[in-house]
């Protein structure tokens, strides 16, 4: 496809958006790869009509208000870059465009508070905490509020857990083998606190020491997703700071915020710190892809039989391309039998702040993963992503079959704690 995108008024991202337009050959492979366009039909809500109606908005012949509806609805799963035989980096183009709309932009008063109460709040967990505990209040007149304040509401816990501080170091057991950085994330650290005390615990039985820097913060990635790339560099640039380089990797135990990580190269494109963003997304891992790497010490056998079924969270699966990682580690818990879901491919609708931008689609691809796990009998589920975990929670309860739902180091750190 050739292009007449005005690069040189557009920037070092014009140069990323070019090339990955240019790229597409509009094959359709991408079509079946897609929920969007799998539950809605429609060309331009599929990754090949969302490439067109970015370089038509480029190129001058579409305002970008058109493109934006459909735009809007994308979930940002990446299930089709590995769907793609010519290799268009859509995971790259989404939230550069989505940055280029951001200022020509007309929303609603309404929406524009929304979009605030997410971005002032979600980072910074203790404002979060704060937040979904007025939350809570809230769900009483949740039935007047606008939808995008009620979609924020049902996604909260009916109790929220107590607050579990974290150590600034946690020892290895026996030898060392490795020693890591680990980041808390924020949402994370609010509503499963756990995640991060069983990361550090099942990190520690296989001989890894664990420093959780001081002074860190949100890793920028939910302003990379949404466009907002000034915040997210700004967030990006703090850890940078904080972060020790005397360590062997820099770890995440969330999904998304490591695929955010990984793609800073992109997020400081063309800007001063892009060698040094590049070199740190370097050395970030996911703490399944690090443990399977390592080489997990084998749990004791689970005084139980248990069927867990494994759900791939999209950016672990697509935007990272880790999938055999998790399940390895979980197949190697005796007496645990690691069950497929039908359609698990598909994204369960939490996908960043989309279960909040668009809360009947979410709706739809919740309950339709709520379903699939369903159907294959299993005891458990377990997922890498917090944001996975509270959507896949939220629909199972609303069919009135609530499963127990685990990140997969809290699976880990029950084997070997003997809890399971």
């Amino acid at each position: 496809m050739q292009h007449t995108i005005p690069v040189q008024q557009l920037g070092a991202e014009g140069e990323v958006m070019a090339h990955a337009i240019e790229k597409c050959v509009h094959c359709g492979f991408c079509l079946a790869a897609c929920p969007t366009y799998a539950v809605l039909g429609e060309e331009m809500d599929s990754p090949r009509g969302r490439i067109f109606l970015m370089k038509s908005a480029l190129e001058g012949t579409l305002t970008v208000e058109e493109t934006l509806p459909h735009i809007d609805r994308c979930l940002g799963c990446v299930a089709c870059v590995p769907a793609c035989p010519s290799g268009v980096p859509y995971g790259e183009l989404l939230p550069l465009y989505r940055a280029h709309a951001a200022p020509r932009r007309q929303r609603r008063f309404v929406d524009r508070a929304a979009q605030t109460l997410v971005h002032e709040t979600l980072p910074y967990p203790e404002r979060f905490r704060l937040a979904a505990l007025t939350g809570k209040v809230g769900k009483w007149v949740q039935g007047v509020l606008p939808a995008q304040f009620q979609g924020m509401l049902n996604l909260l816990p009916d109790d929220l857990p107590a607050a579990q501080p974290l150590p600034e170091i946690f020892p290895a057991e026996g030898r060392r083998r490795a020693r890591v950085a680990l980041l808390a994330g924020c949402v994370q650290q609010a509503l499963a606190p756990n995640i991060n005390w069983a990361t550090l615990r099942v990190l520690a039985k296989n001989g890894v020491e664990v420093v959780i820097p001081r002074g860190q913060g949100c890793c920028g990635s939910l302003g990379l997703h949404t466009g907002e790339l000034a915040r997210a560099r700004n967030l990006a640039r703090n850890n940078f700071n904080v972060f020790p380089k005397d360590v062997d990797t820099v770890l995440t135990n969330a999904a998304g915020c490591g695929s955010g990580m990984k793609e800073y190269g992109v997020l400081f494109a063309g800007q001063p710190e892009q060698a040094e963003a590049k070199t740190f997304a370097s050395r970030v891992k996911d703490v399944s892809e690090f443990l399977a790497e390592l080489g997990l010490i084998t749990p004791p056998a689970l005084t139980q039989p248990l069927k867990v079924a494994y759900h791939d969270a999209c950016h672990l699966a697509h935007a990272q391309a880790i999938t055999a990682a998790p399940r390895r580690l979980l197949s190697q818990i005796p007496n645990l039998t690691l069950i497929e879901i039908p359609e698990g491919e598909m994204c369960c609708g939490s996908a960043g702040t989309y279960n909040l931008e668009q809360p009947e689609l979410a709706a739809v691809f919740g309950t339709r993963k709520a379903k699939n796990i369903l159907s294959v009998n299993a005891q458990a589920v377990a997922t890498g992503n917090i944001g996975c975990l509270i959507q896949i929670r939220t629909y199972l309860q609303k069919l009135g079959q609530p499963l127990p739902i685990y990140h997969t180091l809290e699976v880990l750190e029950k084997a070997y704690l003997g809890r399971v």
